[in-house]
């Protein structure tokens, strides 16, 4: 494999993998585990929300448009409720006997599929400018962080295994390398921004529908708000800081 290949493709999967050091919190001793259960929950809630509503519609929305004009907005909209209704679908296909641990599973399912067209951005990002695609590894891998919380806490604590919480946020986190892996021996003639975008699209109705329906619902079994509270704090100022170093 050449070298100017390797160097993109060892970015996308870093970016991959470091999904995992949100999950590492699962050996964390805490006194009050359903406080940090509701912060761990309303974190996932703040990040995915923000992700969708401020990144990934308006930038995918415009590039459609742009494509298709006035039919675009038809397109982005159709595009987005198939992710949204997907979440609901699976809800009524996946049987669980942990409301926790199903939420854990449908957020690895929906960053998964988030994942997936992240690495191909970092892998042609980084072939065609290794500066751009560092900078875009670097930021990835920053939001990477919170995903892996969002996934690892849940399932850990819906089935007390940690085995589990790891090898499904690994498993969510390899969708990075897969992607770009994908991209350049099958798809790089006809993977295009029209593409991702309608993917992206996809993955912030589900990440949406995941919250509001998944994600929220469990917060509510909870009685502690000032955890919940803080939790949405948290994840917002993070989103925050994500964003200021991305720029």
């Amino acid at each position: 494999m050449k070298m100017e290949i390797i160097g993109p493709l060892l970015l996308s999967f870093l970016a991959g993998i470091s999904t995992l050091l949100g999950g590492v919190l699962i050996f964390a001793r805490f006194k009050n585990i359903n406080n940090f259960i509701v912060f761990s929950l309303s974190f996932s809630i703040s990040i995915m929300i923000l992700i969708s509503i401020f990144d990934l519609i308006p930038n995918s929305y415009v590039i459609i448009y742009n494509k298709y004009n006035n039919i675009g907005i038809i397109f982005s909209i159709i595009a987005f409720l198939f992710g949204y209704f997907t979440i609901l679908l699976f809800n009524k296909i996946f049987n669980y006997d942990s409301s926790l641990y199903r939420v854990g599973v449908m957020s690895a399912i929906s960053l998964m599929i988030h994942n997936f067209p992240e690495g191909i951005a970092v892998f042609m990002s980084g072939i065609s400018n290794i500066n751009v695609g560092l900078k875009l590894f670097l930021a990835i891998m920053l939001h990477n962080i919170p995903e892996g919380i969002s996934i690892a806490i849940p399932i850990y604590y819906g089935n007390n295994s940690r085995k589990d919480a790891l090898k499904i946020t690994l498993i969510s986190g390899l969708a990075e390398p897969v992607g770009a892996l994908i991209s350049y021996i099958f798809l790089k003639k006809y993977i295009n921004l029209i593409f991702i975008s309608f993917i992206l699209l996809f993955v912030s109705g589900l990440m949406i529908s995941l919250s509001i329906n998944e994600i929220y619902a469990e917060i509510r079994k909870y009685t502690n708000n000032t955890f919940k509270y803080f939790g949405y704090l948290v994840g917002i100022l993070i989103f925050i800081l994500m964003n200021l170093f991305l720029k």
